[in-house]
């Protein structure tokens, strides 16, 4: 899963020049804690900002084993096609940075490292990715 996760969040930054991320051990223990604490609950849900300072989060969640690891990943990076390369928080077509975050939470330039779980539960997968610094900040251009 790990490689599957590197392969195609460094697919997407390469499309936009930023240079790759690199896993990390200590971001792939909690991102799996925090998986395996949303299957347990079934809670989809952010993790506190406070449980994970110097971290953004994507999160995924479907049927278990109905999904390629590549899909998961996939649906964040499909958020593409509404990204408009601006300051944050402009940077949808729809004017909605929600309907990117996860995209450009991927490829935001200053984000070096990163770490992902995958949990199973209550009939569904649960994914969460860690990255470190974190993106999505206000008055800063994605790259």
């Amino acid at each position: 899963m790990l490689s599957v996760m590197l392969a195609t969040h460094n697919e997407a930054r390469a499309e936009v020049g930023v240079p790759d991320l690199v896993l990390d051990n200590d971001l792939n223990r909690q991102a799996l804690a925090y998986a395996e604490e949303m299957a347990r609950t079934g809670m989809f849900q952010h993790s506190k900002g406070s449980d994970r300072p110097g971290q953004g989060e994507n999160l995924w969640a479907g049927t278990a084993s109905a999904f390629p690891y590549e899909r998961m990943s996939g649906a964040w990076i499909d958020e593409k096609r509404f990204f408009i390369d601006a300051e944050f928080p402009n940077v949808s077509t729809t004017g909605n940075w929600q309907d990117v975050g996860h995209y450009t939470q991927i490829v935001w330039r200053d984000t070096t490292r990163f770490g992902c779980g995958i949990a199973t539960g209550l009939g569904r997968d649960w994914l969460v990715c860690r990255y470190s610094p974190p993106g999505n900040v206000l008055g800063r251009r994605v790259f």
